[in-house]
């Protein structure tokens, strides 16, 4: 690995761990095995990753304690983003419960179907504007379809940082429809994980067929703007950790040394500041 002059930062991974002190939610669909932050930080160490931001995974639904407990732990290394019920009133005082015991930022998930049609209802802008007064990142986990409906909410808070994920998981067959997300550039705060180029991808490593998107969103926004991730341990019923890592470091050729400057590191700190 080179040398650089930044520290490589991870923006989204998940955690979880069978313990009966921290029960998975009802019906969850959890794989057996455990995806404990001890095996990530040993990762991270292989890798040269210094910090990672968790995402509250769907395990746990709306139980955000055994994340808390791990940044706890393992405080200063870890930052988290919580997940609240979309469908509770109260979702914005639960946010605010969570930023005050150390999450910083929270993750919405609404499906492509009817079932994610909540997006739109009366309970999102209270939400949205709770995040912008506690100046939190909203992450948004949401197909592509619903990309004019996060630009919807932005109308009224232009301000508010919201961070896309997965590349809004735009299909490399439906490239036209990436074009839905990149007319989120026209608000300055809204910034895209660029980290699902293994999962849309239909050919080998290093997925150059996802890497087309990549290139049309850093010609849009901008470095600044993205970043990568690996979404561990997600990655592994595709690839690997590392690989999430070298195929932006080392396989994307349109990228110079400054752009990754920004997609590993620099960006991920105007979002997640680890001081």
């Amino acid at each position: 690995m080179a040398d650089t002059d930044y520290r490589i930062l991870d923006p989204h991974v998940h955690v979880w761990k069978h313990d009966p002190q921290f029960p998975f939610a009802q019906g969850a669909n959890v794989p057996a095995r455990d995806a404990a932050p001890e095996t990530l930080l040993d990762l991270m160490k292989a890798n040269g990753v210094s910090k990672t931001v968790i995402i509250q995974v769907i395990h746990y639904k709306y139980d955000n304690s055994f994340l808390s407990s791990v940044l706890k732990r393992y405080l200063g290394t870890f930052q988290g983003v919580c997940r609240v019920d979309p469908l509770d009133p109260a979702a914005p005082d639960h946010l605010s419960k969570h930023t005050a015991d150390g999450f910083r930022g929270v993750r919405i998930s609404p499906a492509a179907n009817a079932s994610g049609d909540w997006f739109n209802g009366p309970l999102m802008p209270p939400l949205w504007k709770r995040c912008a007064d506690l100046k939190v990142p909203m992450t948004v986990l949401a197909p592509i379809g619903r990309m004019p409906q996060v630009a919807a909410q932005l109308e009224k808070l232009p301000d508010l940082t919201v961070v896309i994920d997965h590349m809004a998981d735009c299909p490399v067959d439906q490239p036209a429809e990436l074009e839905k997300l990149i007319a989120l550039q026209r608000y300055p705060n809204v910034f895209v994980k660029i980290s699902h180029t293994w999962s849309l991808s239909k050919q080998p490593y290093p997925w150059l067929d996802a890497q087309e998107h990549v290139k049309r969103l850093h010609h849009a926004f901008g470095p600044q703007r993205l970043m990568w991730a690996t979404d561990w341990p997600i990655i592994e019923g595709n690839s690997t950790y590392d690989k999430a890592l070298t195929v932006v470091r080392d396989e994307m050729k349109f990228l110079n040394d400054d752009d990754k400057r920004w997609m590993l590191s620099k960006t991920i700190e105007r979002v997640w500041p680890f001081g």
